[in-house]
Order: structure tokens, then C-alpha cells, then sequence
């Protein structure tokens, strides 16, 4: 057992008790959550993905096997990553985090390429027009970008580092989940997204308040955070405003491409 902060003080007019975490129970979740994570990626992009052979798959863009191949990269960190802390290797974690955090960037600038090769492209996600298909893969690099910076700062401070980059992660894998064939449970891709994003978000706090019986102060910004970002994507997308910058964006890659 190890415990998370230091008990009360008489002299001081406010009190926080941090209950001991069950260091167990914390790399079981954690390491958990990084396998659910990887299978929700598999599944979701191996018609398009990994069973087409990755780099042979037919994407459309050069730039969506580099995307692919880097995003892939990240996740198999993640759980490498959480496999490393399980087994107590903390200074192999370590190492290799140092490493991991030059993906980030990267992510991101290949992020915003692909989204905007995709506006070029007029691709649209199901019945959404170009704009608002947009909207959902650039709010979620958005939202990526502030977590997981979140997540760089607070490297120092486990319980915030841990929480930060696994939220960073699920915003990620929303991607995946809007593949899933939710038409084949009754539900609609969208709505089959929304809820899954829901489902994984819920599992951080719920796993919050059963081991610390209290929502952690990471998870109390970041969790909302990424949910919103991603269940409110389409609206905002639908936007008069977000219609003006999609079209912003339109003219100025027709101007330089």
C-alpha cells in the first residue's frame, strides 16, 4: 500500500485526507485499461488497417500510412508502457518515456495534415458534409494536444501522469470506435461512438472512486474534457462558425496546393 498524501494538520483551517492507494489494484487498472484500449484499436480499424496488410492497404493518401503507422507506434508504447510500471520496472519506464514523448508532437502535426488532406479530399463521414467531418478528427487533436502536454507536466507526479495519458489516449481511440459495426447492435455509428467514449471515460472514474472514493483532480478536468470534445464534435461542427473556418481552411489549401 502506498499512500498519496500526507494526513491532516491541526493548524490548518481546511483538511485533505488522501486514502492509500492499493498499488495492485492500480497497475491491474491501468495495465487493463492499456489491453482494452489496443483491442478497441484493432477492431475498429482491422478491415481498413491491419488485416489489409498496413502499409498495403489501400488508404487513399500517403500521408494516412504514415498517420496510421505512427498512431500504431503510440499505442503499442502505451501498452509496453503499462506492462513496464506492472512488472515494477520504473526506471525502464522511465527511459522509454523519454522516447514515447517525442511521438506526441509528431501525432499532432500528422494529425492536422490528414484532417486537412482529408477537407481537400471533400471526404465526409457518413452523412456529414466535408465541414463538419472536419470538426471531429481536429477537436480531437485539440484535445489531445492539451491532455497530453497536461500529462508531460505533471510526469513528476504518477497519479496525474497516469490518469492524464490514459485520458489522451481514449480521445485518441474514439477514431476506432466510430468503425466499430454498430449498425449490427441496433445502434447508429455515431451514437455507437458517443457511447463507447462514454463507457471508457466512465471506467476512469468510476476506478477513481473506488480507489481513492474521491474523483482525482486530473480526472476531474480531463475526463469531461475529452468527452465533450468528442460527443460534441458534430455539433459544433454544424456551426455557422465552424463552417466559416472549414471554408477558411478550403480556400487557403486551394490557394497553395
Amino acid at each position: 500500500m502506498a499512500t498519496q498524501a500526507l494526513g491532516t494538520s491541526k493548524s490548518l483551517p481546511r483538511q485533505h485526507v488522501y486514502r492509500p492507494v492499493n498499488q495492485i489494484q492500480e497497475r491491474i487498472f491501468f495495465a487493463g485499461m492499456a489491453i482494452l484500449l489496443c483491442v478497441v484499436v484493432v477492431i475498429g480499424f482491422s478491415p481498413t488497417y491491419f488485416s489489409a496488410g498496413l502499409f498495403k492497404a489501400p488508404l487513399p493518401s500517403p500521408i494516412l500510412h504514415v498517420h496510421g503507422a505512427v498512431f500504431t507506434i503510440w499505442m503499442l508504447l502505451y501498452l509496453v508502457q503499462a506492462a513496464l510500471i506492472s512488472a515494477h520496472r520504473v526506471a525502464w519506464h522511465r527511459s522509454l518515456g523519454v522516447i514515447a514523448f517525442c511521438l506526441p508532437p509528431i501525432m499532432i502535426v500528422i494529425g492536422v495534415i490528414a484532417a486537412l488532406d482529408a477537407l481537400k479530399r471533400k471526404v465526409t463521414i457518413g452523412p456529414l458534409d466535408p465541414a463538419v467531418s472536419l470538426a471531429i478528427p481536429l477537436l480531437g487533436i485539440a484535445c489531445f494536444t492539451v491532455v497530453i502536454f497536461a500529462s508531460w507536466r505533471a510526469r513528476r507526479k504518477p497519479g496525474s501522469h497516469k490518469r492524464l495519458v490514459l485520458l489522451a489516449t481514449i480521445g485518441l481511440v474514439e477514431a476506432a470506435l466510430g468503425r466499430f459495426p454498430w449498425t449490427q447492435m441496433g445502434l447508429a455509428p455515431a451514437q455507437g461512438a458517443v457511447t463507447g467514449l462514454g463507457i471508457l471515460v466512465l471506467l476512469v472514474i468510476a476506478y477513481d472512486l473506488f480507489s481513492l472514493h474521491r474523483i482525482h483532480r486530473s480526472t476531474m478536468w480531463a475526463a469531461p474534457l475529452t468527452f465533450v470534445m468528442g460527443a460534441f464534435a458534430v455539433p459544433i461542427g454544424m456551426t455557422s462558425v465552424w463552417h466559416s473556418f472549414a471554408s477558411f481552411l478550403a480556400s487557403t489549401i486551394a490557394l497553395h496546393g
